[in-house]
C-alpha cells in the first residue's frame, strides 16, 4: 500500500539525499550491507529482551534499505545486479527479524505462541514471490494491504508496546493471507485475459475431438490426393 501510493514522492525527496551521500563516496552496495548488519543486530536485541534497543536498531537499519537505491541512481550505478541484492537482503533481513521475535516469544510466552512470527515470515515470503514470479511472466502483483513496509511499522509498534505485540503479530498475519489472495487473484485477471476467447469458452474434450476430426479430415484428403495421381493417365 505504502509502495504504491508513496514510492513516486518518496523518490523524489530522497533524490537530493542520494547526492549528498554519493559525494561521500558511499555506494548502494554498501549501505545494503550496513542495513543487513544492523538488522542482525535488532535481531539479538529482540531475542534477548531489549525490545527498545531492537525497535532503535530496526529504525537504523531501514534508513539504509530507503537510501541505496537513490544512492544508486545518484551515482548511475543502479543494475540489476544491485536490484537483486538489494531485493535478496531484504528477505534475509526479514527473516532474521521474525527469527528474534521467535527467540524472544520463546522466552516469555507459553505454549506455542513463537510460531507466529515464523507464520508471519512465510506468508510475508509468499507475497514476495508472487510479485517476483508475476514480473517475470510480465505481469503486475505490486499492492495489497500489507506489504513489507507496512509490516516493519507493524513490527515497531509491536515492540514500543510489547504488550501488544501478540495481537500485533495475529493481525499481520492475517492482513499479509489477505495480501496474498489480493495479488493472487490480481495476476489471475491478467492472465485469463489473455487466454483466447474461443479457447476459455470451449471445453477440453471438445478441443481434442476437434482435433482429431481435423487430422482425420487430412488423412482424407491426402489419400484422394494419392489416388488421383495413381488414376490420372500418363501424358
Amino acid at each position: 500500500m505504502f509502495d504504491g501510493r508513496f514510492r513516486a514522492n518518496s523518490e523524489r525527496t530522497l533524490k537530493p539525499i542520494g547526492q549528498q551521500l554519493k559525494r561521500t563516496g558511499i555506494t548502494a552496495d554498501q549501505l545494503t550491507v550496513l542495513g543487513i548488519l544492523m538488522a542482525c543486530g535488532a535481531a539479538i536485541a529482540i531475542g534477548n529482551g531489549a525490545l527498545r534497543l531492537g525497535l532503535l536498531l530496526l529504525v537504523l537499519a531501514a534508513l539504509p534499505d530507503v537510501l541505496d537505491g537513490a544512492v544508486a541512481k545518484a551515482s548511475g550505478t543502479a543494475s540489476p545486479r544491485g536490484a537483486f541484492f538489494d531485493s535478496t537482503a531484504d528477505r534475509f533481513t526479514d527473516a532474521v527479524l521474525f527469527m528474534g521475535v521467535a527467540w524472544y516469544l520463546s522466552t516469555t510466552q507459553p505454549g506455542r505462541i513463537a510460531v507466529l512470527p515464523m507464520a508471519v515470515m512465510g506468508a510475508s515470503i509468499l507475497i514476495s514471490y508472487e510479485r517476483a514470479k508475476a514480473e517475470a511472466l510480465g505481469y503486475d502483483a505490486k499492492g495489497g494491504l500489507m506489504e513489507r513496509a507496512e509490516r516493519l511499522v507493524a513490527l515497531g509498534l509491536g515492540l514500543l508496546f510489547n504488550q501488544l505485540l501478540v495481537p500485533i503479530l495475529w493481525i499481520m498475519l492475517a492482513l499479509t493471507l489477505i495480501t496474498a489472495a489480493q495479488r493472487f487473484i490480481k495476476v489471475w485477471k491478467q492472465a485469463t485475459h489473455e487466454v483466447p476467447v474461443a479457447a476459455r469458452r470451449t471445453p477440453v474434450g471438445a478441443r481434442a475431438r476437434s482435433r482429431a476430426q481435423d487430422r482425420r479430415v487430412a488423412r482424407s484428403t491426402q489419400r484422394q490426393v494419392r489416388r488421383r495421381t495413381q488414376l490420372r493417365p500418363p501424358l
